[in-house]
């Protein structure tokens, strides 16, 4: 896509390193002080068609698209389509300005266009409910892109499409107009992120994790099956390992075990001993004892 770029200062630079996800594409940027414009010239001459949602990382931005103008901190979310001008700029007075990206075809969201134009050119929170929930989303591919295969580009380029959407439809109110299956996905991420986010809860199960979300537990037993996890093992699992990577931490060594399990959800010590020596077949301090002695080794 095309667009004519003016640093306010000599010698500015831009930096983008880009990430194919299936039917879409990750890009982070970094850049100076700049103006970004599309203007209707440059998309009768190129026009890709897409949407595209940014996640700002860094600096202050501003951006003007169908006479909205709307400053952009970091944490905001900002959707832009490539068939209509706009104007993007980093002020002056901030160093350097970072963001994450998401390209996708505008033909991919199941939205019609008039519930998407009002959105562009005006900032989303990244913050709260579905924002949030993308913004992790986005910063936690960045982190991890370089252990991620093809075929998992491909399923992660449809979550990130599915979130794109269920944040665009909560603002336009058209949450309806969406898809089961996306629907259902979204949620799946949703409570994902919510056991990662109460782990050390012992109260959490799956009839609390239901009605946290104001579901029925046998459906989300059916959003799990879907994923070929169940939310038990999924609690469990994720408790274990942050354990296991407390337990192997040496800044951590004169931490109680029994400190460490109350941390994750054990409020049992007999519990937590019997369910780390299934998991990983020795127990917690013969674990700890390992992980010590190969740091002395080391050392």
């Amino acid at each position: 896509m095309r667009t004519q770029l003016r640093f306010h200062e000599a010698g500015g630079t831009a930096s983008i390193q880009t990430m194919a996800l299936g039917p879409a594409q990750l890009s982070v940027m970094s850049y100076v002080p700049l103006s970004s414009r599309r203007t209707s010239r440059l998309i009768r001459q190129s026009d890709p068609e897409l949407f595209q949602l940014a996640l700002a990382t860094g600096g202050r931005q501003t951006i003007e698209q169908a006479r909205q103008h709307a400053p952009v901190r970091p944490g905001d979310l900002v959707v832009y389509d490539s068939s209509r001008p706009f104007h993007a700029t980093v002020e002056p007075d901030t160093r350097a300005a970072r963001s994450v990206l998401l390209h996708f075809p505008r033909r991919l969201l199941p939205l019609p266009e008039t519930a998407v134009a009002p959105l562009c050119g005006t900032t989303l929170s990244g913050q709260a409910n579905v924002g949030r929930l993308l913004a992790r989303f986005l910063t936690g591919l960045v982190e991890t892109h370089a252990d991620i295969t093809h075929t998992d580009c491909i399923r992660l380029g449809n979550t990130a499409l599915d979130l794109a959407a269920a944040l665009l439809a909560h603002h336009a109110d058209r949450g309806a107009l969406l898809p089961t299956g996306s629907r259902q996905r979204v949620l799946y991420e949703q409570i994902s992120g919510y056991i990662t986010t109460h782990l050390h809860d012992p109260a959490l199960t799956p009839d609390a994790v239901a009605a946290a979300h104001f579901i029925s537990t046998r459906y989300l037993h059916r959003v799990f099956q879907q994923h070929h996890r169940t939310v038990s093992d999924v609690i469990r699992r994720q408790r274990l390992d942050r354990c296991r990577r407390d337990l192997a931490d040496p800044g951590q060594r004169a931490v109680p075990i029994a400190a460490i399990a109350m941390r994750w959800g054990y409020p049992r010590a007999s519990d937590f001993t019997r369910a780390f020596r299934a998991a990983f077949g020795m127990t917690p301090s013969e674990y700890r004892a390992v992980g010590l002695d190969r740091d002395g080794a080391q050392g």
